[in-house]
């Protein structure tokens, strides 16, 4: 069920809606579009995700008769204003960068054709969306190239908003997690989902031994143990005798986890659970994770950190007017300058297939070998293209992650502050 938004909206685009229904300039055909000024600091790349719910939202935007009601009884908009507001549809053309896509300082990730009225109410809703999506992607990312193709899970839902943790789990997901914790994401976005067991599960039992016991008979031995509760050694040894050498996994959760994880290898090891994997997780972060290069980990979990960004809870993202009536507009303020005129997109890339160059430009480009376009169109006429399906679905979108992940120049995949991934070339503007 797609879920109506309309009231998730700023004030200031009913007031200026108002304004433009009564001096005739709401009707202008306008081009709005998405994108970052910069990065947040540090990242050197970001990771688009949230355009499946932008799609969503937008088909959904309708005013219902109860938000009439509140905007009438509140004196937020006229007589005429609410008429029209009743009566509100998206019927404009949406072009974007399809989730799993990388993205650099000025990459439009959505380009909005409409009327003036019908596009300035958007902005909110779009961008709440976008600037959460895709700060959980790029961390998660990151997080990912640190993990060294070991398996991540998401175990944040404990750490946000109970809604924003859904569409972490599946931001998450596209950028490279395995699986998640939250079942609100399996059920709705088809993430895989992944757990077993809490310390609050050991200590409701009398022993470690009766709560390992019990979870082996409810789960079988491929279970994951959670050995830390009391003594991780003592742990390992209970967790073996009860499963048997054929255990699943141990997991842990705190401590120094390189140490840890060094230790219950060798144990494990030494008591014949050889195929037995350590499964470790605690406030990870990427730079956490990278410091377990080289440990015997096989899969980690990771929570607080990726749900909230990882440190850039927004991705930046703003929506800005760039084209009205065919002519480019463009902000001069200083520090917040934009670029007028609709842009089309060209991505460069060597011959190995790595990106050199985003080229944004209000005039045609001539193509060259390696050229690439991230952007494809995702709604006519407010309705779905034939594009779009492909370009939101789940699976899609982590196999296109992945891909462009591995197209990055190698630089762009430090965990250290640093320039963009590649450069960003306006042409074609006065």
């Amino acid at each position: 069920m797609v879920e109506v938004t309309a009231l998730v909206t700023d004030r200031y685009e009913l007031t200026m809606l108002r304004a433009a229904l009564a001096d005739g300039t709401a009707e202008r055909r306008c081009v709005f579009e998405v994108f970052a000024r910069r990065l947040p600091a540090g990242r050197r790349f970001g990771l688009v995700a949230g355009q499946s719910r932008v799609v969503e939202a937008l088909q959904g935007f309708v005013f219902t008769d109860d938000d009439l009601a509140f905007l009438r009884s509140t004196g937020v908009v006229d007589r005429d204003t609410l008429a029209w507001l009743g009566r509100y549809r998206f019927d404009g053309d949406v072009d974007g960068y399809a989730d799993g896509e990388v993205h650099v300082p000025g990459s439009p990730l959505l380009t909005l054709r409409s009327p003036f009225a019908v596009g300035v109410l958007l902005e909110t809703v779009v961008l709440s969306i976008l600037n959460h999506d895709c700060a959980v992607a790029a961390a998660a990312a990151r997080m990912v190239v640190a993990a060294e193709d070991r398996p991540l899970i998401e175990m944040g839902s404990r750490r946000t908003h109970e809604a924003a943790a859904v569409d972490a789990a599946r931001a998450a997901h596209i950028a490279g997690f395995a699986s998640t914790s939250n079942l609100a994401a399996g059920a709705r976005h088809g993430v895989p989902t992944a757990g077993t067991s809490a310390h609050a599960f050991t200590l409701v039992h009398d022993d470690e031994r009766s709560a390992f016991a019990s979870q082996v008979a409810a789960l079988g031995v491929g279970t994951t143990l959670l050995v830390d509760t009391y003594d991780i050694a003592e742990g390992i040894r209970t967790a073996v005798e009860v499963a048997g050498p054929g255990l699943g996994a141990i997991r842990i959760d705190s401590g120094d986890l390189a140490v840890h994880a060094r230790f219950a290898r060798r144990l494990l090891d030494d008591l014949g659970a050889t195929g037995t994997r350590v499964v470790v997780s605690g406030d990870l972060d990427e730079h956490g994770i990278a410091r377990l290069s080289g440990a015997p980990v096989d899969a980690l979990g990771v929570g607080t950190s990726v749900v909230t960004g990882s440190g850039a809870p927004s991705a930046g993202l703003v929506y800005k007017l760039v084209e009205v009536d065919g002519r480019p507009v463009a902000k001069r303020s200083s520090g917040k300058a934009t670029h007028g005129g609709a842009h089309q997109v060209v991505r460069r890339h060597r011959a190995s297939g790595v990106a050199t160059e985003e080229v944004l430009s209000t005039v045609d480009v001539p193509a060259q070998d390696g050229d690439g376009a991230p952007s494809v169109p995702l709604l006519r006429a407010g309705e779905r293209t034939e594009q779009c399906a492909a370009a939101v679905d789940l699976g899609q979108a982590r196999g296109r992650s992945a891909d462009r992940l591995r197209r990055l120049p190698w630089d762009a995949l430090s965990l250290t502050p640093g320039e963009p991934a590649f450069p960003t070339t306006y042409r074609g503007e006065a």
